[in-house]
């Protein structure tokens, strides 16, 4: 396992993501906090608006603690050009992310989306039958009394 040095950039994993900020885990194997201040220019209310389970992210090692702790940031791991694309003031644009995070490349996205369109469409075709066959009956039942 290599060493991480504080102020060096490297490219991490998100492993947990708490109210308070993401743990993230390096490629020494060792697993680093980003505080929830630390994921962007602007305020972050909800960091699950930005991140998810196995995202993978750029990261600056902030700190090393003698305990063990390793301090992260994302924000300040972004060049300044990405940084003018992440939204200003406290406007969040909701499932941003900041332009640190590796994202999911237009096919993977695409087959998402397809997936999901699917399952919904399955869903509604289910209780729309499942309706329709309660008034079927419903109106058997009325016709024969």
């Amino acid at each position: 396992m290599s060493s991480i040095e504080v102020g060096s950039i490297v490219e991490g994993v998100v492993t947990g993501i708490t109210n308070f900020g993401a743990f993230v885990l390096l490629p020494n194997g060792e697993t680093g906090l980003v505080h929830i201040s630390e994921v962007a220019d602007t305020y972050v209310k909800d960091i699950n608006e930005y991140f998810q389970k196995k995202d993978k992210v750029k990261v600056k090692i902030l700190s090393v603690n003698g305990d063990g702790k390793i301090g992260l940031s994302i924000r300040r791991a972004l060049p300044e050009e990405e940084k003018k694309d992440v939204p200003r003031k406290g406007v969040q644009r909701k499932n941003s992310r900041p332009a640190g995070a590796i994202s999911m490349s237009f096919e993977d996205k695409l087959a998402k989306f397809m997936k999901d369109s699917d399952e919904k469409q399955q869903d509604l075709k289910r209780n729309f039958e499942s309706k329709r066959g309660r008034s079927s009956l419903r109106h058997s039942f009325v016709k024969d009394l």
